[in-house]
């Protein structure tokens, strides 16, 4: 009786196999990969899914879908952001004063009179009495003795001095540190949609050039302060001793009428003086944003608003009220505060 051959089945070449393991990674990345972009492009990770959250990204859809009857043209989409107490915290002291006292004190030795002469001596001596006392012209003139006399470059190297060393006093980190998570978020979000953004403060513009490009990914000449009187010679531009400009309350629609030349689609702010530029962005046509950002969380970071000297909140509120303004409430729409802080469990 013959043998029939038995019949082998094909051998598969290696060439074959690893076309077939190639395609099978394929097939498996194209399910993975929609669910972690769709993770990733999750806008405001950082705020809870509240009320307010939701009105900001549905006034950002609705002025950047072209097919809005409230679209607006990219070059017009400007945003402007106070600082203090908006983008970082504010207490026990604006950031700057904590600089500009540690400033006079440094340059103490180079004018003795200041020993007898307020409010340096109030610096000098630690007496928050007395520098109450001296009110705002008082800050105004510690803002600009510390500026005083100053290349760019002197004075840059002396903000970047004191970052470096300075930490706050309750939270114990650098100051650099204690922007707010949630709002970094935001500016990134707008920027994503094609908005220009803008920081508008009453805070001095050569030390907020210093520091905040790298914290907010901003160029120098979108941050708008107070400055200083000023002179040119022998190459560079030297500060004076007086204030030219104090940017805050009603001076602050002025510039950004004179320094962007847009009126805003969006404004944040925090305290009344920030009111008047809340004011300018929702008086403009067609769709606007205003927000205020209400510290009401003690515990992450601070609670105060119409008794505060610093960051005083009360006609803004009650215009907020009126006007159908967003207010933020810090502790119930921020999952976090600063960077790196675990969220709170909801």
């Amino acid at each position: 009786m013959k043998t029939l051959p038995v019949r082998q089945p094909p051998t598969r070449s290696r060439e074959t196999l690893r076309l077939r393991a190639a395609a099978l990674v394929i097939t498996f990345l194209i399910f993975l990969f929609p669910a972690a972009s769709g993770r990733a492009a999750t806008p405001l990770p950082s705020w809870n899914d509240t009320p307010r959250r939701q009105a900001i990204i549905s006034f950002v859809a609705a002025v950047t879908d072209p097919r809005s009857p409230d679209y607006v043209a990219p070059e017009k989409r400007v945003a402007v952001f106070d600082n203090d107490g908006t983008m970082w915290s504010e207490k026990p002291l604006y950031f700057q004063m904590f600089f500009v006292f540690s400033r006079i004190r440094e340059l103490a030795p180079r004018h003795p009179e200041w020993r007898q002469q307020q409010p340096f001596k109030a610096v000098l001596e630690n007496d928050r009495k007395a520098l109450r006392q001296c009110g705002l012209e008082g800050l105004k003139q510690l803002l600009a003795a510390s500026r005083a006399g100053a290349s760019d470059a002197e004075f840059a190297a002396s903000v970047r001095r004191w970052a470096a060393r300075a930490r706050h006093p309750r939270w114990h980190r650098p100051f650099t540190q204690l922007a707010f998570q949630p709002m970094l978020e935001l500016l990134s979000y707008l920027k994503n949609n094609g908005f220009t953004c803008f920081i508008v403060s009453g805070g001095g513009v050569d030390f907020m050039r210093v520091l905040l490009p790298e914290i907010y990914r901003l160029p120098p000449w979108r941050i708008i302060g107070s400055y200083p009187e000023a002179v040119y010679r022998d190459g560079k531009v030297i500060r004076l001793p007086k204030i030219a400009f104090f940017d805050n309350g009603p001076q602050k629609p002025v510039a950004i009428a004179q320094k962007i030349g847009i009126r805003p689609l969006l404004a944040c702010g925090n305290s009344d003086g920030d009111l008047e530029m809340l004011q300018y962005t929702a008086a403009g046509q067609g769709k606007r944003l205003a927000i205020y950002i209400h510290h009401t969380d003690a515990v992450r970071e601070y609670a105060y608003d119409r008794k505060s000297r610093i960051g005083h909140l009360c006609r803004g509120l009650d215009c907020a009220a009126k006007n159908n303004w967003l207010v933020v409430d810090m502790k119930q729409d921020w999952r976090v505060v600063y960077p790196a802080e675990k969220p709170a469990d909801k």
